[in-house]
């Protein structure tokens, strides 16, 4: 163990401190040019199967891609899970259940100013069955 010493302080002296507050640095927001609005298509993809589901961004995303448009996403929104629950016989048994469960997967696609040409692809596209895609122009 180590030693403690101690030592006799004199008191200490009263100085008068000055504080000078500084306003706090704001940051300029970049100009934004009025002379070109931005339009968005953003693509909301649901499947039961996440494999199909990433297929099919996959092909949207090289789609969008293919036109130089610049894509923000694909981002991955929360699953939605629906839970059935059944009774195993139609009687008697009431505490024998069943649950089952239904999962939707969902992703996110925003395309920044797109092209007419680019629409026109995107509805042409030929996507699995199974895929739900709404499309939204904003």
């Amino acid at each position: 163990m180590a030693k403690e010493t101690t030592t006799k302080k004199s008191a200490p002296k009263k100085t008068k401190v000055t504080v000078v507050a500084k306003a706090p640095k704001v940051a300029k927001a970049p100009k934004v040019s009025k002379e070109a609005p931005v339009s968005r298509l953003r693509i909301r993809v649901r499947a039961y199967e996440y494999k199909i589901l990433d297929l099919s961004v996959k092909q949207i995303m090289d789609t969008a891609m293919r036109y130089d448009a610049v894509v923000l996403g694909p981002i991955p929104l929360p699953t939605e899970i629906k839970k059935y629950t059944v009774n195993r016989a139609s009687f008697v048994y009431k505490n024998a259940r069943e649950q089952f469960e239904m999962r939707i997967h969902k992703r996110l696609i925003d395309i920044v100013n797109p092209t007419p040409k680019l629409i026109e692809s995107l509805t042409n596209l030929s996507l699995p069955s199974g895929v739900n895609i709404d499309v939204k122009l904003m």
